[in-house]
C-alpha cells in the first residue's frame, strides 16, 4: 500500500510540474509579475522555469529509475527555490493570484509539495523496482 501512494505521488508531481510548466509557456502574462524585481528578463525567466518545469515532469513520468529519483530531487529543489516568491507574493497588499487568501493556500500548498516530493525522492532512492 505503502509502494502503491508513493508511486501515485510521484505521478500527481509530474504532471502537475508538466502541466504547470506548459501553462508557463502558453500564458507567461501571467506569472511575469510574480518574478522578482531584481532578476533581469522576467519574461526569458518565466519560459525558462516553464521548460525546467516540463523536463522535470518528463524525467519523472516517463523515464527510468534513475530518472524519476532525479526529477523528484528537481521538483523539491524547484518548490524550496520557488517558496520565497510565494511568500513574497502572499504579503503583497495585492497578490499577483488575486486574494490574499487564495496567496496564502498556494503558499500552504507550496511546503505540501516540498514535503511530498522530498519523501518521494526519499522513498524513490530506497526502493528497488
Amino acid at each position: 500500500m505503502r509502494v502503491i501512494f508513493w508511486v501515485i505521488t510521484s505521478i500527481l508531481l509530474a504532471v502537475l510540474m508538466m502541466v504547470s510548466g506548459f501553462y508557463h509557456l502558453i500564458k507567461p502574462e501571467f506569472y511575469v509579475p510574480i518574478v522578482p524585481s531584481f532578476l533581469p528578463f522576467p519574461l526569458a525567466v518565466v519560459y525558462l522555469s516553464g521548460i525546467v518545469e516540463l523536463l522535470l515532469g518528463i524525467a519523472t513520468l516517463f523515464l527510468n529509475q534513475k530518472y524519476t529519483k532525479y526529477g523528484l530531487f528537481g521538483i523539491f529543489i524547484l518548490m524550496v527555490i520557488f517558496l520565497p516568491i510565494h511568500i513574497f507574493d502572499a504579503m503583497k497588499d495585492q497578490p499577483v493570484i488575486g486574494s490574499s487568501t487564495a496567496a496564502y493556500v498556494r503558499l500552504a500548498f507550496q511546503f505540501v509539495l516540498i514535503w511530498l516530493s522530498w519523501k518521494s525522492y526519499k522513498f524513490t532512492s530506497l526502493a528497488r523496482i
